[in-house]
């Protein structure tokens, strides 16, 4: 029997907060393990508790969601932490912002209660970066009109092959690795392989970080 995914939720509404805390409760496989209302007791909480998944919303009292996220992120003890951030259709500016902090995903909060639970367990395992409602085109406008910033391209980009380049480019479309056979004309067990790979060569943790890798030096 496999061990529940750690989940710790972080909402300055109480209503939001109770409506993750039942669903959690109420999915087989998950454990609430902290609850915040606020982004400095969200960072406490993640430090005592190390989850698995971290549900931050953006905008919170005393210290925000991104800058809770940048603490969990740049904390070495979270290494295992995935951050799932909570937001909405008016705060889509923050979505790159967020990216670049080491968000693994996005959930808006009044999504359908599977699409909650499909992004906690798709933290986990890298392999989805967005809700539906915070769809490909508002990650693609946001990152895609924002000037590729003056970071110097990863060093590792040099060791990819040339499919896995393609690879990386259709990661920062936000292609899944099912769509990237589809469009690659491989199978699906090759584009995990590849996506694993870069994964590997980048040291990334997950695809997220890739997009972000990727939109830095100017692929996608």
């Amino acid at each position: 029997m496999t061990d529940p995914i750690r989940v710790l939720i972080a909402d300055d509404q109480p209503l939001v907060r109770m409506g993750l805390r039942a669903l959690i409760a109420a999915e087989p496989g998950l454990e609430l393990v902290g609850e915040a209302e606020d982004g400095r007791e969200a960072v406490v909480l993640a430090r005592q508790t190390s989850p698995d998944v971290a549900l931050l919303d953006i905008r919170m009292p005393h210290s925000d969601g991104l800058a809770a996220l940048r603490e969990i992120s740049a904390d070495p003890r979270l290494g295992g932490t995935h951050v799932v951030m909570l937001t909405t259709f008016a705060l889509d500016e923050y979505v790159f912002a967020a990216l670049e902090g080491g968000a693994a995903g996005f959930i808006v909060k009044d999504a359908d209660p599977d699409d909650i639970l499909r992004a906690v367990r798709a933290a986990t395992s890298g392999e989805a970066l967005l809700s539906p409602q915070v769809t490909r085109a508002v990650i693609g406008r946001f990152a895609g009109r924002r000037p590729v910033t003056d970071h110097a391209p990863h060093p590792g980009l040099d060791d990819l092959t040339e499919r896995e380049r393609e690879v990386l480019e259709l990661i920062a479309e936000g292609l899944n690795n099912d769509e990237i056979a589809e469009r690659l004309f491989i199978s699906k067990a090759t584009a995990r392989t590849h996506v694993g790979h870069i994964l590997t060569k980048l040291g990334a943790r997950d695809r997220a970080q890739l997009v972000v890798i990727a939109h830095r030096a100017g692929l996608g």
